[in-house]
């Protein structure tokens, strides 16, 4: 069995559905994590947002944005967004499975699909949208060396730690350097935990209960905390 099917089979193990479905969040977005074999390796495709735009300007993500009347759930936004924004073409698109949600300060419920693409895509920029198009090793997130933790001043109402997740990645053929951080930083790490089965090989810097649970709980905090 090679590697793309091994992990195929172990995100699909993960997958929630439309759990979250159901929740009143307005406004929803969602997020493509288009995964693909380069040189024998799993890499992930993340974009740059175009400078011009008002908001998150210049930062690394996803392919992904908020939800239309017209999408019918959350994969349907995803496959909407990475279209619009990259031109992948939504039947070349394997889905696996869509993760746990998360919320950002705006109080945006995001969820990140995972999916495969083909290797051979070639990325389409909307130069209104995006400015680059670069990739990723997945296990790249599993290293520590490039990563750092800030701890933020506050906890949740159920004393969990908020944190911001930040990795510093230069390309090696093009030799631009990369700063993912925050929620995109996040969400890579747990597709990578997920997908191989492994913790950072610097444990002791991810020492609080697993990903998917401390995820699920912040989410729960939040929506008490809204009733």
């Amino acid at each position: 069995m090679s590697i793309i099917e091994k992990i195929k089979i172990t995100l699909k193990g993960y997958d929630l559905g439309n759990k979250f479905s159901h929740l009143p969040f307005k406004p929803k977005a969602s997020v493509l994590i288009p995964l693909f074999l380069k040189k024998g390796e799993v890499h992930v495709l993340l974009t740059v947002r175009a400078k011009q735009l008002k908001h998150f300007a210049g930062e690394i993500c996803f392919p992904g944005g908020k939800s239309d009347p017209a999408d019918n759930n959350e994969i349907d936004t995803a496959l909407r967004e990475a279209e619009e924004e990259i031109g992948l073409p939504r039947e070349k698109v394997n889905v696996i499975c869509r993760l746990v949600p998360a919320i950002t300060k705006a109080g945006i419920l995001v969820t990140p699909v995972v999916a495969f693409i083909e290797e051979r895509f070639q990325a389409r920029p909307n130069p209104d949208e995006v400015s680059d198009v670069f990739s990723v090793p997945l296990a790249y997130f599993l290293d520590t060396t490039d990563h750092d933790r800030q701890f933020l001043p506050r906890q949740t109402s159920q004393n969990l730690q908020e944190y911001l997740d930040f990795f510093t990645y230069q390309d090696p053929e093009t030799h631009k350097t990369y700063v993912i951080w925050g929620l995109t930083a996040s969400f890579a790490l747990l597709v990578a935990m997920l997908a191989f089965g492994k913790k950072p090989s610097i444990v002791s810097a991810f020492d609080f209960n697993d990903m998917l649970t401390h995820f699920e709980a912040r989410l729960k905090t939040y929506q008490q905390s809204n009733l």
